[in-house]
């Protein structure tokens, strides 16, 4: 997976993320915004 589609997957988790929680889901928006800090992070580690 290349840098781009990385970046999108993780911009795609945060808006998911934000719109759920906009949306009063706030136990889904919780896990979609750790799963894209967890993710940024090890994407980081990597390169």
């Amino acid at each position: 997976m290349n840098s781009l589609n990385k970046d999108i997957l993780i911009g795609l988790l945060f808006m998911t993320g934000v719109w759920s929680f906009i949306s009063g889901q706030f136990i889904f928006s919780t896990v979609l915004f750790a799963g894209a800090a967890i993710y940024s992070n090890m994407v980081m580690r990597t390169n």
